[in-house]
């Protein structure tokens, strides 16, 4: 496909200037084409980290084998949310039918894309043009009614917010998914994984190995890698029931399991257990517990609108009251006025 909008970038040909390294493809076919949608706040890091592969292929190779393009959604500049500004290629209603589109966001994703943004996305699935998203662009694809079916992924941090908002749709915990309707990434690095997987597929392993070379990156990760280190990483211990006992607390969050139910699944004493949290962690077991409750609710006070009595229930408080009291001896400020100080 080749890009119907008449300016500067259209007319270069992706190559840069050849460098020391170089790969010989015998490929004289059309470039793919990538446009990525940056909406307000989204995250840089995972934008250039999927352009960048793109551009290093085209350079070793001294072929034009990738086209990328910046949208917005009315063609004007929008601040990332490192507070740089990216000046965009052109506006949403301006790119080519074809091509694969990325939807990029960051923080506050529920509030990032318009309506002018989400009618594009329903239109673009209803003509089955290739969509993707990079960190929270999945709020996008959910707020315009695309995602059911599918699978998918978006960054750790918000898919807490995200399941209290779209409870029928689960996301994957893997760094990306790539499925013949939907490609997806949690962002950051787990971008430069997925476009290096994408190479791979169009143009073989070996080139994809030589650009990730270039880029520094060892190609180890797959899309079946959780985004997260596992508790085992994360606590120095490869306790099979300390594991199991963090993971249970970790998947009843909204409906708190008491210390006696975990000890019963687990088949061990409250003894035993409690002394296994305080070797390895540190701390009580209903610390432990509490304390991720605490940060569950953390996040949801950040990435959603949710009243904070539905953030108590989330969080298993039966009482706001309480839950007001515990989140300001933990973060040192009220739910009202920590979101008040965000605002």
């Amino acid at each position: 496909m080749h890009c119907a909008v008449s300016n500067d970038k259209c007319q270069d040909n992706f190559v840069p200037r050849a460098s020391s390294a170089h790969f010989d493809i015998r490929y004289d076919g059309a470039p793919q084409d990538f446009f990525f949608l940056v909406l307000p706040r989204s995250m840089m890091l995972g934008v250039a980290a999927a352009i960048e592969p793109l551009r290093v292929a085209n350079q070793i190779t001294g072929k034009e084998l990738f086209r990328w393009f910046i949208l917005t959604e009315d063609g004007a500049p929008v601040r990332c949310s490192n507070g740089m500004q990216v000046t965009p290629d052109m506006a949403l209603d301006d790119a080519p039918v074809g091509g694969l589109t990325f939807i990029s966001a960051g923080g506050e994703p529920q509030l990032a894309a318009g309506e002018k943004t989400l009618n594009w996305i329903r239109k673009a699935a209803r003509f089955g043009r290739p969509l993707g998203t990079i960190n929270t662009g999945a709020f996008a694809l959910a707020q315009a009614g695309v995602l059911t079916d599918q699978i998918f992924t978006l960054h750790w941090e918000d898919q807490p917010a995200f399941l209290e908002e779209f409870p029928n749709l689960t996301p994957s915990s893997n760094i990306f998914e790539i499925t013949p309707r939907l490609i997806s990434c949690g962002g950051g690095h787990a971008a430069t994984d997925m476009i290096l997987t994408l190479i791979e597929e169009r143009h073989g392993e070996q080139l994809a190995i030589v650009c990730a070379d270039m880029c520094l990156h060892m190609r180890s990760r797959r899309g079946s890698e959780p985004q997260r280190s596992n508790f085992a990483v994360a606590v120095g211990s490869r306790n099979r029931r300390l594991l199991s006992a963090l993971q249970m607390m970790q998947d009843s969050i909204e409906s708190p399991l008491s210390i006696h139910e975990i000890c019963d699944k687990l088949d061990i004493s409250r003894r035993q257990l409690e002394r296994l949290f305080t070797r390895y962690l540190d701390q009580s077991p209903m610390q432990v517990y509490f304390d991720m409750r605490l940060h569950h609710a953390y996040g949801l006070m950040n990435e959603t609108s949710m009243s904070v009595t539905e953030i108590a229930l989330a969080s298993g408080f039966n009482s706001a009251t309480h839950f007001s009291r515990q989140f300001k001896r933990r973060f040192g400020a009220s739910p009202h006025f920590f979101r008040k100080g965000w605002s």
